[in-house]
């Protein structure tokens, strides 16, 4: 199984933070925000890469952050999607996309946005996902405000774990229980984001990559009890700052 850490965003909502130093690196109570997406993954079972997408200006950046996280039980790769603004970016799932065809991943694969910053060990999530596979299992969380779900795609479970409505970014969410970008593709689900950019051109939110995926597979969600930001805006970033504990 491989990580992938998508960090290839150039975070013009967080400028003037983000102009020299990739929101992913964003120093949170004295580390790198990606430190501890890492510190989550690193131990999973049959774990043997960790692959973090980025960008073309940010890529060096990176390649130093990963040369020095020596304590790393597994490989960190850092990929450049070879973007050079905003303006040309791939978007989530593009990245996705680009990886996958670059490194020919025929293997089971999580996905982890860069900018998600949470407190809860992945094992249980991880026994989950391996369960219910061939399903693809996506991280879930109750922000418990629906106003605030107007932000963040919004999804309804049935008993047994199972999506049964996505709805991205909707004017008059149902609940205020919201998709994370922690996703699981078992090894068979992985080539499916070709098809859907055959048949979609919206390359840029991960959300309806998994609007899609729920129409075609069987889609499960293992809900987050823990604390999580979604840094996302200065505020946001302010927040985790302020309130984030490992």
């Amino acid at each position: 199984m491989k990580v992938l850490i998508l960090a290839a965003g150039y975070g013009t909502r967080l400028y003037p933070l983000v102009t020299d130093t990739p929101k992913s690196l964003l120093d949170v109570q004295g580390q790198p925000l990606i430190n501890y997406i890492v510190r989550r993954v690193e131990k999973l079972s049959g774990l043997n890469e960790i692959l973090v997408v980025t960008n073309n200006k940010f890529f060096k950046v990176f390649q130093n952050w990963a040369a020095a996280q020596t304590q790393c039980p597994v490989k960190i790769k850092i990929i450049n999607d070879e973007t050079k603004s905003p303006d040309d970016r791939l978007g989530s799932v593009g990245d996705i996309h680009f990886v996958i065809q670059q490194g020919s991943l025929k293997e089971d694969l999580l996905v982890v946005g860069g900018d998600n910053l949470f407190t809860d060990d992945l094992s249980q999530y991880f026994a989950f996902a391996h369960k219910k596979s061939p399903g693809i299992t996506i991280g879930i969380y109750d922000i418990h405000d629906r106003k605030e779900a107007r932000k963040f795609g919004v999804v309804d479970i049935d008993n047994y774990g199972r999506i049964t409505s996505f709805e991205e970014k909707p004017e008059a969410p149902r609940s205020s229980l919201i998709a994370m970008c922690v996703y699981y593709f078992p090894q068979a689900t992985v080539g499916l984001v070709a098809e859907y950019l055959k048949e979609s051109i919206k390359a840029d939110k991960a959300g309806d990559y998994i609007k899609w995926l729920c129409s075609k597979k069987e889609v499960y969600g293992f809900a987050f009890h823990g604390k999580w930001y979604d840094i996302g805006s200065i505020e946001s970033y302010r927040e985790a700052q302020e309130k984030f504990i490992a």
